[in-house]
């Protein structure tokens, strides 16, 4: 299934991630991750609700063909950056040419000369103010799957109108200097906005695998808390991942947490009996407890010894 949008800054030929996340244009990393997280625990097909199999196909191809991508653009820095380039410059280019402009919502009509623009325009996507005909856009947007397109492109339009209006303000706020895109002033504005960022990967449609690879690093620098809250966060969308209940498994275990440690490595092998960062990691338990359940049998693998496969996820040492 395609999404088409036609409304808002879709018009244009370009990718509204924000709408699709509903998030202020001005959002930082730290509110469209936990937004992201919100989305794709109601869509993701071990949470979703959803009460038909259409329904959870549905869910599933909006969260790997809009949400993810949205989310993979807007948490990395640089491809943020390059996005809120374009947007300024669009804005700049559409405030020159009002005509090509259409807006069809009420909201989005109002928010042209509202006075503290700024303001009502988060209050309509975050708080849903009573002036506003969108009625807590963020908190429903996912609840009816069946108009999940029309909010994204009502939300398209407030963004289109804000963009407009904070027209060469957007890329002051961005990190680093980067070279803005060039869109020809001979050109009309319609379909000529040339950056659409590429199809998403099937990497990138496992976010998950992205919170694992984090982790991964945090773990290598000892930087274990941070590790953990980035594992935490794969099992809320993913929480039957033999893999990162393995990997959190470490984390508990170097910071001497042995029961929870413990019970993460048998739902890892509960998942995937072969798992062997979990085999290991219930051996070391093991090993430090002083405990083995009776008749159990553990046949190391080759490969785990202090040098070996796992010197680097354990530490190489004895706990």
């Amino acid at each position: 299934m395609s999404f088409k949008f036609n409304r808002g800054l879709f018009k244009y030929d370009f990718v509204d991630h924000h709408a699709v996340l509903c998030v202020p244009v001005d959002a930082d990393v730290k509110e469209i991750r936990k937004r992201y997280l919100n989305i794709a625990r109601r869509l993701h097909p071990d949470s979703c609700k959803a009460a038909s199999d259409a329904e959870k196909q549905l869910a599933g191809e909006l969260l790997s063909k809009l949400v993810n991508p949205a989310y993979e653009t807007l948490s990395h820095e640089k491809k943020r950056t390059e996005y809120i380039l374009v947007l300024s410059q669009m804005g700049k280019r559409l405030v020159q040419e009002p005509a090509s402009v259409e807006l069809s919502s009420d909201a989005a009509k109002q928010l042209v000369n509202a006075p503290n623009f700024e303001h009502i325009y988060k209050s309509a996507i975050r708080e849903a103010s009573s002036l506003w005909l969108i009625a807590k856009i963020a908190e429903t947007q996912y609840d009816s799957l069946q108009t999940v397109q029309q909010t994204i492109a009502q939300v398209s339009e407030l963004n289109l109108v804000y963009v407009m209006r904070s027209a060469g303000k957007l890329s002051a706020a961005t990190s680093q200097p980067l070279t803005q895109p060039q869109i020809p002033t001979s050109a009309p504005v319609v379909n000529k906005t040339p950056i659409v960022p590429p199809p998403p990967t099937q990497q990138q449609d496992s976010v998950v695998l992205h919170y694992i690879r984090r982790a991964q690093e945090l773990m290598a620098k000892n930087q274990l808390t941070q590790a953990r809250v980035e594992l935490q966060d794969a099992l809320k969308l993913e929480p039957n991942n033999s893999r990162c209940h393995s990997l959190i498994g470490v984390v508990y275990l170097k910071q001497n947490l042995t029961t929870t440690a413990k019970v993460h490595f048998d739902r890892a092998l509960q998942l995937d009996p072969k798992n062997q960062v979990a085999l290991e990691g219930k051996r070391r338990v093991e090993q430090i407890t002083g405990h083995k359940p009776s008749g159990a049998k553990h046949t190391a693998s080759p490969n785990t010894g202090r040098d070996g496969l796992f010197g680097g996820l354990f530490g190489g040492k004895k706990k």
